[in-house]
């Protein structure tokens, strides 16, 4: 027995760090060393994926412990000392139907909010702007349609360059400013080989490929600094193109735009950045 408590006490701490890992992350929209759990959510899309997975991850739990104790039960009862004389039985109708029709049910209860979600990411609700992510080896551009397509590069800062705060290998020189309570459809695409513009804690993850516009939104329910990386294997610089997005009032976003459309004014006539540019052996 203290064997049991010892292990169902290991058990819950464990529970308790893996619902509470996530936490320490949740200002700066980024993941911690050792964080077990999911970045916090600040997005409607991000609430809606988290409550699915932990509607599942009761689903799944419970099957797991059913099918434990149908092992237990089996090996104490039906092993060679306490069942000398095995059952011949070799059919069962009533057992075939319910392991028939249990797992349909479960998988009925899956499939519906399964298909809420995806819809839900999928339609695009009355979208007040519309910025192009275009992914470069190995750096990401930007283009926000709606202002007279103000477009800047977004591209790694050196671990030597980083300022204090700046966290390594997800900091750009320049970040995507985006207003919050705003729908924002994220237009994505790439310039040669296939990326993916993911951002955890706002529940995206979209591929960019070459020749192809895909389309997801998303909508920032608080200001502050959001991180998120490539998600495809792109190339050996794949790790080091990160995603850094600041998010403010709308009332200090229409402030930046102004200054930005000065700032980058000479951008609409900017090449990409060359291999030379983006390699540098500093970064390890």
């Amino acid at each position: 027995m203290g064997m049991v408590r010892k292990l169902v006490a290991l058990m819950t701490a464990g529970a308790v760090l893996i619902m509470t890992a996530g936490s320490a992350a949740a200002a700066q929209g980024q993941a911690v060393p050792w964080q077990l759990n999911f970045q916090d959510a600040f997005s409607p899309v991000a609430h809606d994926q988290h409550m699915f997975h932990h509607m599942l991850l009761w689903i799944i739990s419970g099957i797991s412990l059913f099918v434990l104790a149908l092992l237990v039960f089996v090996i104490l009862r039906f092993n060679k000392r306490t069942n000398p004389v095995p059952s011949k039985t070799s059919h069962n109708t009533l057992i075939e139907i319910i392991w028939t029709v249990v797992p349909i049910m479960i998988l009925i209860v899956i499939m519906i909010p399964s298909l809420k979600l995806l819809f839900y990411v999928d339609k695009i609700e009355k979208p007040d702007m519309t910025i192009k992510a275009i992914g470069y080896q190995w750096y990401w551009g930007y283009d926000y349609v709606d202002a007279d397509d103000l477009s800047f590069e977004a591209v790694l800062v050196e671990q030597g360059d980083l300022k204090p705060g700046q966290p390594r290998l997800l900091t750009t020189d320049n970040a995507l400013v985006l207003p919050i309570d705003t729908n924002i459809r994220v237009l994505v695409t790439s310039e040669d080989v296939i990326h993916s513009w993911a951002m955890p804690s706002l529940g995206v993850k979209m591929d960019a490929v070459p020749g192809r516009l895909n389309e997801t939104w998303l909508r920032i329910e608080k200001e502050g600094m959001y991180y998120g990386q490539c998600s495809e294997l792109c190339g050996m610089r794949h790790g080091f193109m990160p995603i850094m997005i600041k998010a403010v009032s709308k009332e200090e976003y229409k402030k930046w735009l102004v200054k930005a459309k000065k700032e980058f004014a000479s951008n609409s006539s900017k090449t990409p950045l060359k291999f030379a540019q983006v390699v540098s052996p500093s970064v390890e």
